[in-house]
């Protein structure tokens, strides 16, 4: 279904975008349409409407046009009292409007451009209702009196004051509640804002509703149930923060109800009383919640376009701010779409003002000699204008209203993609990108399925169907290739790069300017504060033009968008080190036997869908103090753990009970690790020494002495130890020996010491050995290119000390969780923070799988969350204290946990 419905010849055919813009309708009245008082016979029954700056009159029956009076071509508006009216003695008193111009609507009942007729003439309309004339003849004249005004501003003010007369003497009908049961919790004046127009009244919320009745009772009261809304969002509106959409649908871009409020205070009031009801199901989404779900495949990349237009205050309510949707192919011309080949795609690095280079040069040469606030493009790339292009055989009411009452010349209309694909490569001001229609299945917007007559064009031939391009059988097909190319894999691969220019980093600044994609200042957002500006004339004319003109998104992100995880992502080029760490993790790179690495895959998969069925097997209190780390051997069948009580304990798995005790100092051990022989345990202490133990030969092998604090965590790869410590260090180390440390000492040779701005408390790296990342008490994450050893990234994250963090599978991204309770994911490539969740209770420890995650929280619950959507699926009692260590098998059906407790709890998925 369309954003705009398709309209349909029906009874009703009065519409607000009969009215002009910015204008109001008040109220109505049932009336007579006199074409000849000297027989009574001569009248039309209708509707007599007064608006802000014009009477319209609807007759009932569908073959007389809708008539309209601009009240400032109005003469003289009179009230003709009963025996002045000589024709007929039973005539009631009656309305005499004296105009030089009127305005004939919808003849025979067709949409098609407005006919006007000038020159004076006088039209006599009998209300029903005879007490109500003189009164509407006063407001009649009132208003003639301010449209007749010469500023523009002083208009708008007595309207404006008119129009908050009309509000404050009504209130909302109370009689319109479902239930007797319902109790008020708010009322106030807004207005329900529509493309092109809105409609003052009432909004009410309740204890069970949210109403809005129209000030003049056109269409009717809406009603939506607060516990069916899904989505509620703050909006800008006229640049200012007046706007509240509520959406009962997840998905879905087009609202149930957008309403303008007068005040910010009261939009506030009803969005957080809403938001209460809406905690109870759905937890609100972040632009990163959404990236994150879209970089693994979760969102399609249409639905990712949709989230972000919305989030950045896209409506399709609101033309100005319209939703908007990238070209995508350039191929406009071969009988064959080869969605293959990257020669078929736009190049989505550039806007479409910069895909031209000859283009280009000229408007950067305009632009080196423009003086300040300079801009490149002296038009939008998405604007009223534009939207109501693509949409004029839908929406053809609102190209008339757009354009007082007429089409554009039929050359200048949306005939061809093609022509209008090479218009935006070469028109000197034509840089208009796309909308979502064309990546939906209704064609109507591409079919004159109305009819409509839009003009002749100079070649003799009629504005009908558009014209698609040689690789379409039809409307149909042409959309369901367009959506086949906006999820291939060039653009998945390639998508970030546009939304960096349209809501990211590259929208505002030096980015900008270096990426060509700087628009007029009056777009941006906070580009020009209108209630500066103290003339009321050049206040309205600016905020017309800002309207009209077209605005760009509100800013999303302000640092490089990641790419997508695609299939084929380890072929793609890249510059940087951490793209090349990250693109080595392919599956073909990291296993010959691919096979039989799918069937891993495949296995952990289906492990993290049942992890919400882990069920303990037994449990054993072997230490004194917390646990702090685990190992296990390769078998699986000896199981090591390090405790605050300064022991080495092996428990064997087979005969559940602990075999070996070991102590190495008198301080306590922070965590421990399995070399990859299976004949040796790493621990680190609280002495500041790492302790090396030989399973073989039960004692221990070696100490590394190497730092100035307690050492907090390490990790091992390729023969290489690297150390955490609280001496703000990680030390990496080479061991002399090929698979093991050698039985001598000072065997180690320190490679590098990675310096940090506070103590480390976690470190970890990715699974092929290429990134580090560390954790501080100072809540800061730094990932590091382990052959360089120089920094990739550094993000601060959390506000106090940071209990773990490590990779995802594919590397792509690192999660973190502190003392501050929060669970934080940063992008490698990028280093943007692409989710934050705030949760309940302190999280000590985790496995994940990028997206979900299995924690180990201060309750002693493990807590599996979901990461995508950023709830918690499932709470399973563990620990009678805070989770301290966690240890999770290859496959993913094993885990075993360590808490405050003492206890080691083994854990399996239940099949």
């Amino acid at each position: 279904m369309a954003f705009f419905k398709t309209q349909e010849r029906t009874k009703e055919r009065f519409s607000l975008l009969l009215l002009d813009l910015e204008e109001y309708y008040f109220e109505q009245h049932t009336a007579y349409h006199v074409t000849s008082p000297s027989t009574k016979e001569n009248k039309i029954r209708g509707s007599f409407k007064v608006c802000s700056r014009s009477i319209i009159f609807d007759p009932d029956g569908l073959t007389e046009p809708i008539i309209k009076i601009p009240l400032r071509d109005c003469q003289r508006i009179e009230f003709v009292e009963k025996e002045n009216n000589p024709f007929y003695e039973l005539r009631p008193p009656a309305i005499t409007v004296s105009c030089e111009q009127v305005i004939f609507i919808k003849e025979s009942n067709i949409i098609a451009p407005y006919r006007n007729e000038r020159g004076l003439k006088k039209l006599t309309f009998e209300l029903e209702g005879w007490s109500k004339t003189e009164d509407v003849v006063q407001t009649l004249l009132q208003l003639h009196r301010a449209s007749c005004l010469d500023k523009l501003g002083d208009q708008t003010a007595m309207i404006a004051a008119n129009l908050q007369s009309r509000l404050a003497r009504s209130s909302f009908d109370k009689n319109c509640f479902q239930s007797v049961a319902e109790r008020p919790h708010m009322e106030c004046p807004v207005e329900m804002v529509m493309p092109l127009v809105s409609n003052p009244g009432h909004v009410c919320v309740t204890n069970e509703n949210l109403y809005f009745q129209p000030l003049n009772g056109h269409p009717h009261v809406i009603q939506i149930k607060l516990n069916e809304v899904r989505r509620i969002y703050k909006r800008r509106h006229g640049l200012r923060p007046l706007g509240l959409e509520v959406f009962c649908s997840e998905n879905n871009l087009c609202s149930d109800i957008y309403l303008k409020f007068y005040y910010p205070a009261d939009r506030d009031e009803i969005y957080y009383y809403i938001a209460t009801f809406l905690e109870n199901h759905i937890k609100e989404h972040t632009a990163e919640s959404y990236m994150l779900q879209w970089q693994r495949g979760h969102l399609s990349n249409y639905e990712y376009l949709l989230h972000l237009n919305n989030l950045a205050d896209r409506s399709c309510n609101d033309l100005s701010q319209y939703p908007v949707f990238p070209w995508v192919i350039a191929d406009y011309t071969s009988t064959q779409l080869d969605l293959a080949n990257s020669d078929t795609f736009r190049d989505l690095s550039k806007p479409i003002g910069a895909l031209n280079q000859e283009r280009l040069d000229r408007l950067l040469a305009r632009y080196g000699g423009m003086p300040e606030p300079r801009f490149i493009y002296g038009s939008h790339y998405s604007s009223p204008g534009y939207v109501l292009f693509y949409l004029v055989r839908v929406a053809p009411e609102h190209m008339l209203c757009l354009q007082n009452g007429r089409f554009d010349h039929a050359d200048r209309m949306f005939n061809s993609i093609s022509e209008t694909w090479k218009n935006c490569l070469e028109g000197a001001t034509d840089f208009k990108e796309l909308i979502p229609e064309f990546y939906r299945n209704d064609s109507s917007f591409l079919e004159n399925r109305l009819s409509l007559d839009l003009g002749r064009k100079q070649n003799g031939t009629l504005v009908g169907d558009v014209l698609l391009p040689p690789w379409a059988s039809d409307a149909s097909d042409f959309l369901k290739k367009h959506q086949l190319a906006l999820e291939s894999q060039y653009v998945s691969e390639h998508l970030h790069e546009w939304i960096d220019l349209v809501f990211g980093f590259k929208q505002r600044g030096s980015e900008a300017v270096e990426a060509h994609n700087v628009f007029h200042p009056l777009t941006y957002e906070g580009g020009m504060d209108c209630d500066s500006i103290e003339d009321t004339d050049q206040r309205i004319a600016m905020l017309t033009q800002i309207l009209e003109f077209g605005q760009t998104p509100k800013q999303l992100f302000t640092s490089p968008h990641p790419q997508r995880i695609t299939p084929r992502i380890q072929n793609l080029t890249r510059s940087s080190s951490v793209n090349s760490a990250v693109g080595e993790l392919s599956p073909v790179s990291l296993c010959e036997d691919s096979s039989f690495e799918d069937l891993t895959e495949e296995s952990r998969k289906m492990a993290w869908a049942n992890m919400g069925t882990l069920k303990r097997i037994s449990s054993h209190k072997i230490h004194k103090e917390a646990v702090t780390g685990i190992a296990v051997t390769r078998d699986g069948a000896s199981v090591f753990s390090t405790s605050q009580d300064s022991t080495l304990k092996m428990f064997s798995k087979e005969l559940k009970e602990f075999q070996r005790s070991v102590s190495f100092s008198n301080m306590a051990l922070s965590s421990c690790l399995m070399l990859a022989d299976g004949k040796t345990v790493l621990c680190s202490s609280w002495d500041n020494n790492v302790y090396f133990y030989s399973i073989p030969y039960g004692r221990r092998q070696d100490t590394l002495m190497g730092h100035d604090d307690a050492v907090s965590e390490m990790c091992w790869f390729d023969n290489k130890l690297y150390t955490a410590s609280w001496d703000s260090t990680v030390k990496v180390w080479q061991c002399s020996s090929k698979n093991q440390p050698s039985n001598k000492k000072n065997t180690f040779e320190l490679l590098a010491e990675l310096e940090h701005d506070a103590g480390v408390n976690t470190v970890g790296l990715n699974p092929a050995g290429t990134l580090l990342a560390s954790g501080c008490k100072d809540g800061t994450v730094t990932i590091w290119d382990t052959s360089s050893y120089r920094t990739l990234q550094q993000v601060h994250c959390h506000a106090g000390t940071i209990h773990h963090s490590a990779f995802s599978p594919d590397s792509r991204h690192v999660l973190s969780v502190g003392d501050d309770c929060c669970m934080k994911v940063i992008d490698v490539q990028t280093g943007m923070m692409i989710s934050s969740v705030k949760a309940e209770e302190e999280q000590r420890c985790f496995c994940w799988d990028g997206s979900s995650v299995l924690c180990g929280g201060h309750s002693g619950d493990l807590l599996l969350w979901d990461l995508l959507s950023n709830t918690v699926i499932n709470r399973i009692p563990a620990h009678s204290g805070a989770v301290t260590a966690m240890w999770m098998n290859e496959l993913c059906n094993t885990v075993i946990t360590g808490g405050e407790d003492r206890q080691i709890l083994f854990w399996r998925l239940q099949s």
